[in-house]
């Protein structure tokens, strides 16, 4: 099996506050992961490290999967913990208070791909052609472009962009977008946060990808370019390459 994370702090901030990364099962089933951290005193960086953290251990203890919906309910279930674990963290440490959390996971099963999402990571799958966003961003720009009240354009440079309607940690109940979807052979599945998305445009990120030499190298590209528009933000970025043998079972490269 063959994917790449990344996480670069940028060319501003003094700290990283993303975490994420590459996490097998007792089947060798992967699982990646993306999280962004939000709050004072370093507090974020301490939300995304628990939710990796979290996700982790759940994930490295289970056995394969090999029912969608039996992962659809696990994904859903495991990042409830995880909000539960932050929340009560948040309670009992003043420094950590208001801390929260984004986060994005993909678990690959067969030619099926099931994702949670809370906050404005996101997933994009890319095809040869194509880039299509799979998560929605749960962000109160996105909720005004879903009302109509702004456009998609618009939303790029709306003064409060970065104001999340859902984070981890931030609330005792929260609610976790799980979707699957077939993925197309060959493709790739780029998970990365919103330092990297402010930065560059559905367009850069596909032609990157696909002119990349290795998913080594495309990763590199993809940081590299956010950090020569500014790198304001930590930058944060996963990319899967996955295609399917001639049984229809996935295999890496």
């Amino acid at each position: 099996m063959h994917a790449v994370f990344k996480s670069d702090k940028g060319k501003v901030r003094q700290a990283n506050e993303d975490s994420g990364g590459l996490f097998y099962n007792q089947g060798e089933q992967l699982l990646a992961v993306v999280a962004d951290g939000m709050g004072g005193h370093q507090a974020g960086d301490v939300a995304s490290r628990m939710a990796t953290k979290h996700m982790q251990s759940y994930w490295e203890d289970t056995e394969p999967f090999y029912d969608v919906q039996e992962l659809e309910v696990w994904l859903d279930t495991v990042v409830q913990e995880v909000n539960d674990v932050l929340v009560e963290h948040a309670a009992s440490d003043l420094e950590c208070s208001g801390m929260g959390t984004t986060l994005v996971a993909a678990a690959f099963i067969g030619q099926t791909i099931v994702v949670a999402n809370v906050g404005d990571s996101r997933l994009y799958q890319i095809t040869p052609n194509t880039i299509e966003q799979k998560t929605q961003d749960h962000s109160f720009v996105n909720e005004l472009v879903h009302q109509g009240h702004i456009t998609e354009e618009e939303a790029e440079s709306h003064p409060k962009k970065n104001i999340l309607t859902r984070a981890l940690g931030t609330a005792e109940e929260i609610i976790v977008d799980i979707i699957s979807y077939p993925a197309q052979s060959p493709v790739y599945s780029l998970l990365c946060t919103d330092g990297l998305t402010n930065k560059l445009s559905n367009d850069e990120l596909l032609h990157i990808v696909q002119t990349s030499e290795t998913i080594d190298d495309g990763v590199e590209q993809l940081i590299a370019r956010a950090n020569e528009l500014g790198g304001e933000d930590n930058i944060t970025a996963i990319l899967v390459e996955l295609s399917f043998n001639e049984s229809g079972d996935s295999t890496w490269s």
